[in-house]
């Protein structure tokens, strides 16, 4: 499945990017992800339907400030987690409910 935006309100929701345009790596990193096949593997994932993730930007920046991961389970469910940089927790419960939605109605799950 193609990576899928979501607009959540007062935030973008996009997929992962580390690419001559934008680069998330650094704003993963200011959170603790410094893997550095980690944006290579979260879209990895969508192709594989293994995982989706979002990340969570400023409209006008498209800079991340949270990262939201939904996680297929074997029986219809979902698991859905974040994680936002300080003084993001409002764009991360606010992503949170539009991808509970979009997990829902999109993907048929039901999130837990």
């Amino acid at each position: 499945m193609e990576p899928i935006e979501i607009n959540a309100g007062s935030w973008y929701l996009r997929a992962l990017r580390a690419d001559e345009r934008i680069d998330d790596r650094p704003a993963l990193a200011a959170g603790g992800v410094t893997d550095p096949d980690y944006v290579r593997r979260r879209t990895a994932e969508w192709d594989a339907e293994t995982h989706f993730s979002w990340a969570v930007c400023e409209p006008t920046t498209a800079e991340l400030v949270a990262e939201i991961v939904v996680t297929p389970g074997p029986d219809g469910s979902a698991d859905v987690a974040g994680w936002a940089r300080d003084g993001y927790e409002s764009a991360l419960a606010d992503g949170l409910a539009a991808v509970h939605r979009f997990t829902e109605g999109a993907l048929g799950l039901r999130p837990v």
